[in-house]
This record gives C-alpha cells, sequence and structure tokens, in this order.
C-alpha cells in the first residue's frame, strides 16, 4: 500500500518525551520496598549535552526500561554535578556570574534529555550548587571530621601565582596555568585532607565483592598499591665512613635483596635534610626552582619503575632532559656493604611518595638505570636471571626486573631472591636498621580548593580554640551572593566580610574567621547517589531506612575515566559512614558498566578540532530515536563508537520500513482487506516471532543491544516476507492475519527499550490504549521451535555415506530404517554386523 504516512518522528516525538516528563511517568514516588536502583554518573553541566552523554543516556535507558517490562520495580534519578572550576573560569572570562551559568546550562541539558526520551524520575533531582545539597554535603565534612579523618596539614601543591590558586595536576600544562599560561610553583600551603588510607585494606577487600570490569578493580588495586616490603635506614656519611656517623635516612623498597646493588641515592629536591644541607648552594636552589614549576604527573611520566615508556618518545623525552638530577655535596652509607653512595636530588622522586628518598638499584630499575648512564654512575648486578643469561653491567641497557638468584651479595650469593628478600630484611631487623613493613601508594585525598564556586569548607579558626566545626543545626555555610570573580585569588578569601561574619560556635570568640577554602567536586560526587533517596529532605541527608534497602545500587553506568578517583572516594564515603552509623552497606555500587568513547575518525571529539557532532545535530534531522539506536547498534557498549564508521541514514531507513509495516497492517485490518496467511507462511512466521523472543531476550539480559537490534531486524524481514510473500504452494497475497499481528506486538515491544517513540506511537496505532512500555517483556511460544523433522548423518564403516530425514524423537528402529534406505546401494552385498545410534544426529552401519 503505497498511501500510509510517511515516518516522520517530529511530528510525535516531541510530544510523547514531554508528556512524560510533564506526567512523571517514571517516577519512584513509593522506596518503601525493595527494588532495583539503576544509577547514571551525572553530568557537568558545562553546555548541551554531547555525544558521551547520548551514549551513556542510550545504554542505561535502555536497561531500565527492559527491567521495568521484565517486573521489575526501578529507580532511575538524574541530577548536576554542578559544583567546579569550569563556570568560576567562564566568571572570570567572560564575566558571567557562575551560578546563572550554571544553572542555565543545567535548564539546556535537561531539555534535552527529556527531547531524548530518557525515563528519568524528575521528582528527585538534585543539583550539588544547591545549598539544599552543599547543607549535607558540609555535614558530611563534620561527620569526618568529628570521627578523626578529616584533618589540616602542610602540603606541597601546585600554585598559580597569576590566579593566586591551587591547580590540579590535570590543570597544569607544560608546567603552565592552564587558564592564565603564568609559570606554576611547587610551594607548601596547608591544606585539608580526608583520612583515606585508614580503609586503604578494606578498600582493596572489598573489590572482590563487587562485579566491576577487571581494568577498573585492577586500577584501584594499583592506586592502592599494596606492597610488603622494608624500611631500611641509611646513613649519611661523614668524615669516616661507616654506619651511624650520621644522620639516619629512611627508606622504603619492596626489594631488600637488592640493596647489595644500591650504588647511589636520590632524594626529593624539596626534602627536608637536603634543603638544610643545600641552603647556601646556588645551584640548588636554582634546581629547586625549576623543578617546583613542574607538576607531578610531569616529573615521573615516562620513567615509571621497569620502563614504561612509549618507544620513540620515550627516547626522546630522556635525550631531552639531561639536567633533572643535581649531584648532592654528602654521601650516604649502604647498610649491607658499609660503603659510601653518592647523593642526588632529582625530580622524579616526589616529596609526597613514600619517604621522599630511594635507593636507587640501576641493575634492576629501569628509571635508576636511565639516571645511572645519565650521570655516569655504577651498575652493578645482583640477580642473575633463571635462564642462564649473563648480565653486563657495563653495557647493559634495560634493567633486569624478573626472577633470579643472588650473585655479588656475599653471604647470600645462590639464594633465590624471595628467600634472600626474607633473610636479609631479618638479619637488618636484628641490626635494629630495617623493619619488614607493609606500605600503600594511596595518599590521603587532599579536599581543600582556593575555588569559591564550591561548597564552603565548614570549619571556624578560632585563636583559642583551633578548627571548630560549624554546628549541624547552623548549617548551611551559604556561599555569598556578591562574589567579585574579578580579582586574583579566591573571591571568598577576598570578600569583604563573609569570612569575619562569625564567632568561635564553642567559646564566641568575636576574633574568628571561617574557613576560606571550598570543597573538592568530588566530595560532592561521593555521595550524591544517597540524596537521591530524598532529596528534599530538610531533617536528614538521607532516609537510612531507605539506603539500607536500596544500596549498593545494583547497577551503575558511566564512563571509563572514572575508573579511580571518583569510584574510589565514593566507596571510602559509604565505608566511613557506614562506620558512623549512617549506612549498612559496604559498597555504594554493586555492578559496573563502563561504555566506550564517542570518536570520529579516530581522535576525540572537541571543539578545537573542529570535529564536534552534538546530538541535536542528529535528532533534529532523523529523530531521538534513530539518535539512540544509533548509537546502541553501532558496538558492544563497552567498545567505542567511531562516528565515521556509522550510519543514522540506515537507522532510520530501517524504523521506516518497520513504521510502514505496520501503518499497512492497520490499514489492512480497518479496510477489512488483510488476507489470513496460509498455514505454512503463519507457522514460518511464528516461529521467526519465537525465535527473536527468545534469542533478542538473552541478548537484553547480557546488555548486547548491537545484537539485540539485529535480531529484530531479521524479525522485521520475515514479518514482511509474510505480508508480501508467497505461501510453499505458490500462492500469494497473505498480507496479514493474526500472525503478522502477533509478529509486529513481539517486534514493537522488544524495541520499546531502545527506540521508545516510534513504539509508543506505533502501539497505539495498532489499537491498543495503554503504553507499550508498560507491556510485559515478551515470552514465546518454545514448542514452536521444536523441529518436526531432523536430519541425521548415515555413515558407513566410520565413513559418511549419506543423509536421512526422520520424524523428532523417532525410535532406534526408526533411525535405523531411514539410513539404510538412504545407503541401501551401498549394502548391496554387504552384511550389516553392528548398528550404532546417536539418537537424533547419526547411525553407523558397519559392514563386513
Amino acid at each position: 500500500m503505497n498511501d500510509v504516512e510517511r515516518y516522520d518522528p517530529t511530528s510525535f516525538e516531541a510530544e510523547h518525551a514531554q508528556r512524560w516528563h510533564d506526567e512523571r511517568t517514571y517516577s519512584t514516588p513509593d522506596l518503601s520496598g525493595e527494588g532495583f536502583y539503576a544509577l547514571t554518573m551525572f553530568p557537568y553541566p558545562s553546555g548541551d549535552l554531547h555525544m558521551g552523554h547520548a551514549e551513556i543516556f542510550s545504554i542505561h535507558d535502555t536497561l531500565v526500561r527492559h527491567l521495568r517490562m521484565t517486573g521489575r520495580k526501578v529507580f532511575n534519578p538524574i541530577g548536576w554535578d554542578a559544583f567546579g572550576l569550569p563556570a568560576e573560569n567562564a566568571a572570570r572570562n567572560r564575566g558571567a556570574d557562575p551560578k546563572a551559568w550554571t544553572y542555565a546550562n543545567i535548564d539546556e541539558q535537561r531539555s534535552t534529555v527529556v527531547r531524548l526520551g530518557y525515563s528519568f524520575d524528575w521528582d528527585r533531582v538534585l543539583h550539588t550548587c544547591d545549598p539544599e545539597y552543599y547543607r549535607w554535603t558540609q555535614w558530611l565534612f563534620v561527620e569526618l571530621f568529628d570521627a578523626g579523618l578529616a584533618y589540616r596539614r602542610e602540603a606541597l601543591v601546585n600554585w598559580d601565582p597569576v590566579d593566586q590558586t591551587v591547580l590540579a595536576n590535570e590543570q597544569v600544562i607544560d608546567g603552565r596555568g592552564e587558564r592564565s599560561g603564568a609559570i606554576v610553583q611547587r610551594v607548601p600551603r596547608t591544606q585539608w585532607f580526608f583520612r583515606i588510607t585508614d580503609y586503604a585494606d578494606e578498600l582493596l577487600a572489598g573489590l572482590d565483592t563487587i562485579d566491576w570490569p577487571d581494568r577498573v578493580k585492577n586500577a584501584q588495586r594499583n592506586w592502592v598499591g599494596r606492597s610488603e616490603g622494608a624500611e631500611v635506614t641509611f646513613w649519611t656519611a661523614e668524615s669516616e665512613p661507616g654506619v651511624g656517623d650520621g644522620e639516619p635516612v629512611v627508606v622504603y623498597t619492596t626489594r631488600p635483596d637488592t640493596l647489595f646493588g644500591a650504588t647511589y641515592f636520590v632524594f626529593a629536591p624539596e626534602h627536608p635534610l637536603v634543603a638544610e644541607r643545600m641552603a647556601d648552594d646556588a645551584d640548588y636552589q636554582a634546581f629547586v626552582e625549576q623543578v617546583a614549576s613542574r607538576s607531578d604527573v610531569e616529573r615521573v611520566s615516562g620513567f615509571d619503575a621497569a620502563g614504561s615508556g612509549n618507544g620513540e618518545d620515550e627516547a626522546a623525552q630522556r635525550a631531552g632532559r639531561t639536567k633533572r638530577g643535581l649531584r648532592l655535596n654528602f654521601d650516604l652509607v649502604n647498610p649491607v656493604t658499609g660503603q659510601p653512595v653518592p647523593a642526588y636530588a632529582a625530580d622524579y622522586v616526589l616529596m609526597d611518595y613514600g619517604t621522599g628518598a630511594i635507593m636507587a638499584v640501576p641493575a634492576h630499575d629501569q628509571r635508576d638505570l636511565d639516571f645511572a648512564r645519565q650521570e655516569g654512575l655504577d651498575v652493578r648486578v645482583v640477580i642473575a636471571p633463571t635462564d642462564g643469561t649473563t648480565l653486563d653491567a657495563d653495557t647493559m641497557t634495560e634493567a633486569y626486573v624478573g626472577d633470579g638468584t643472588m650473585v655479588n651479595s656475599g653471604d647470600y650469593d645462590g639464594l633465590d631472591w624471595r628467600e634472600a628478600k626474607q633473610r636479609i630484611t631479618a638479619d637488618l631487623e636484628a641490626q635494629g636498621t630495617a623493619k619488614a613493613t607493609v606500605n600503600y601508594r594511596l595518599r590521603d585525598w587532599l579536599v581543600s580548593r582556593q575555588r569559591s564556586w564550591g561548597a564552603p569548607i565548614p570549619i571556624v579558626h578560632c585563636g583559642d580554640c583551633g578548627q571548630v566545626p560549624v554546628p549541624r543545626d547552623q548549617l548551611p555555610v551559604r556561599l555569598p551572593d556578591d562574589l567579585d570573580f574579578s580579582v586574583a585569588g579566591s573571591p571568598l578569601d577576598l570578600h569583604p566580610t563573609w569570612k569575619y561574619d562569625v564567632v568561635c560556635p564553642a567559646c564566641g570568640n568575636e576574633e574568628a574567621v571561617r574557613d576560606v577554602d571550598t570543597m573538592d567536586t568530588f566530595v560532592d560526587s561521593s555521595w550524591y547517589f544517597l540524596r537521591y533517596l530524598d532529596p528534599t529532605s530538610d531533617t536528614e541527608p538521607w532516609p537510612v531506612d531507605a539506603a539500607s534497602r536500596w544500596l549498593p545500587a545494583d547497577q551503575y553506568t558511566g564512563g571509563v575515566e572514572h575508573a579511580v578517583l571518583h569510584l574510589l572516594y565514593s566507596r571510602f564515603v559509604v565505608k566511613a559512614m557506614r562506620d558512623r552509623g549512617h549506612v549498612a552497606a559496604d559498597e555504594p555500587f554493586q555492578a559496573l558498566l563502563n561504555q566506550g568513547q564517542v570518536i570520529l575518525g579516530g581522535a576525540a571529539m572537541s571543539k578545537s578540532r573542529g570535529n564536534l557532532v552534538v546530538p541535536g545535530e542528529v535528532y533534529e534531522t532523523y529523530g531521538a530515536d534513530t539518535l539512540r539506536g544509533t548509537m546502541l547498534f553501532a558496538s558492544a557498549p563497552e567498545d567505542d563508537i567511531d562516528w565515521a564508521d556509522v550510519s543514522p541514514a540506515g537507522m532510520h531507513k530501517w524504523l521506516s520500513r518497520v513504521w510502514r509495516l505496520a501503518l499497512e497492517h492497520v490499514a489492512r485490518e480497518s479496510a477489512g482487506t488483510a488476507q489470513d496467511a496460509s498455514d505454512d507462511v503463519a507457522a514460518t512466521l511464528r516461529r521467526a516471532t519465537a525465535e527473536a523472543i527468545v534469542a533478542g531476550s538473552a541478548d537484553f539480559e547480557s546488555r548486547k543491544y548491537n545484537t539485540a537490534i539485529a535480531k529484530l531486524m531479521s524479525l522485521t524481514n520475515a514479518t514482511l516476507d509474510a505480508t508480501r510473500g508467497a505461501d510453499s504452494g505458490g500462492r500469494g497475497g497473505a498480507h496479514g492475519g493474526a500472525a503478522v499481528r502477533e509478529a509486529l506486538e513481539a517486534l514493537l515491544t522488544m524495541l520499546a527499550p531502545i527506540c521508545p517513540f516510534i513504539t509508543e506511537e506505533l502501539w497505539r496505532r495498532l489499537g491498543h490504549d495503554g503504553s507499550v512500555h508498560d507491556q510485559r517483556w515478551p515470552q514465546a511460544d518454545t514448542s514452536l521451535l521444536v523441529d518436526d523433522e531432523v536430519e541425521i548423518v548415515v555413515q558407513v564403516n566410520g565413513k559418511v555415506r549419506g543423509r536421512a530425514t526422520v520424524a523428532a524423537g523417532a525410535d532406534r528402529d526408526a533411525l535405523e530404517a531411514a539410513a539404510r534406505e538412504a545407503v541401501a546401494d551401498q549394502l548391496v552385498d554387504a552384511t550389516v554386523r553392528k548398528v550404532i545410534v546417536v539418537p537424533g544426529k547419526l547411525v553407523n552401519l558397519v559392514v563386513g
């Protein structure tokens, strides 16, 4: 039929989307029972949604809609991670009010989320910059402070001298501030920390209880970095070499078995001992100034242990950095050899890691070997490879880090390195120069920021009482509305009255002042999933009883770029709040799905590259269903999508076929011209429908939405064949009937989670009053999948000689008879001596 209307998603999508939003179709007003907590990482409102948002939300919404159709009660909230530096930079660069800028972007993103039909609970929306939210972020800080888990100390930070603010490592580009372009300095400042290291072992153990991708769990294990080794004491060499003559310097090493190979010693340039002994050295002062302009990431990049660089890039990096170390004016004494080794300061050792000093074993650590070759230092092999390879200390260019036996190590020669590690540690412990130690790479979480678009830290500084938390009933400590973002530095700190408008909560001292730092935005996002349970409460941050039922979230969906920090911080907060009696769960998220990245032509999309594709360009042309379907059909959820390789036009063409197929059926039914399909055609279509339901359901359960779409495309083709084809008897005109309607309804029901608009519209066009999204997931008639006949292989003396078609479930006698008939010409003058039958598969006739 050529007169059915053309598929035009713009004629109905927006209406359905707005109705779902306005009627709160997908809200979950009652959280009293149990259900499925479906959580997606909430967006930052720096502009409209980008294609990465469209991908993550499309994956997540398909999961949620399918769960609802399989009878699950699903809680699916949304909010915005609304504090942070982009808003503050917008205020500085364009004179914008960060609050107005943020809420305008939220409104824009919300409109797009609604237009794309994502089925969020619009009654439980939160914004982390709302005072009603950050009141409880401040409450969380006070809880941690009272538990001894929030504290203040001096730390080295990246300081932008122009913007007068601390920068995160990722905001330091080639040693300069991302916004100001000023050379960044490494300076000590007093900062606030959360004591996440108290939970190091539990953070590791918990990884075994959650269903997360291995790469994410491994990233967290590496970040925590638990290792077993020893703290070993070296001494500075004074007038005469010898242990005990100078000052002790402790290092931590996981390989005390390599102590005999420690041929030099390296300090972080900022190490207090170095600063004291080199105070009058101009070269040292210049070196410290040079190092201060580099971020921690830049200082260690390309020089990881075992030489994990990038080939030519690493070689070029090494060649271009010949002055990253400085010889100091003193030596250290190796505690196992008693010999002095030269001491250096080098930028690849960080004061915040370990003790700020390392013993350097160049033969068995690539970073140390690179430095030794650069400085012309000794290399001493102390581990001989197990395969008998001889290492030449004078010429080796690659450090040996494998298994082996001890050499050049005195009484320990010939021992396996593991045994030597234990014995050397024990011997040094007996001498009082070492201690077996468990160490962690993890450092406490630095949470204070010298910004002003963030949650103020709820601490009052009193000259008499010290650090005093703001009482809980006086929260929130609100941001003032008249901050001046044109000033260099923190507008909060420079506000004329804000920090002074307070008295000490403990003693009433009128000279007290507020803390002028705000919290890292990772604090905001470390607990938002709890606030969703009741985002409007003004009496508690979250309902403890609901949290006991709904945590951990059953499914968390979001980008792998948050594999470490956000996820680790959220896990820490839940464990800390559990210990305070506010949460029953041990973990925040039980299962994790990381979607791939959306790229274009092999490169990440960005405005600067001019390769940015935004969702609006697609849905305004093809419709929201096409955008969603394209995202899901392009690849498995975990894989990257290269937009250059996908086809919205192809997805739109298929949806147009579905549209036309359904409307043609409706038109024939309305006109009374639909003919019932023949028995053969109907049986074939019903079987295809059952196959699609079984296979498609399995794909939905395993989140293989791309292959699920492929099966729905096959069902579309089978339905089209049934309406326009001919039956096995050659009779055409099988245009409708019950089998076609059954296939169409199964197709629309399974397509509904992926493409909610076209399915909603066609479901109503088919004559249904309710929503397709309220339907239960289709169940296959599995009896249709049982074959009436099967083909068996017929062998003669183990070799295939023919095939036979038999009734399904045929007994042994029938199988043997069919086999004999199939190869009758080969049994002439032969005697069948044995018959081997594998029911439903083969018959082997042994002849002689």
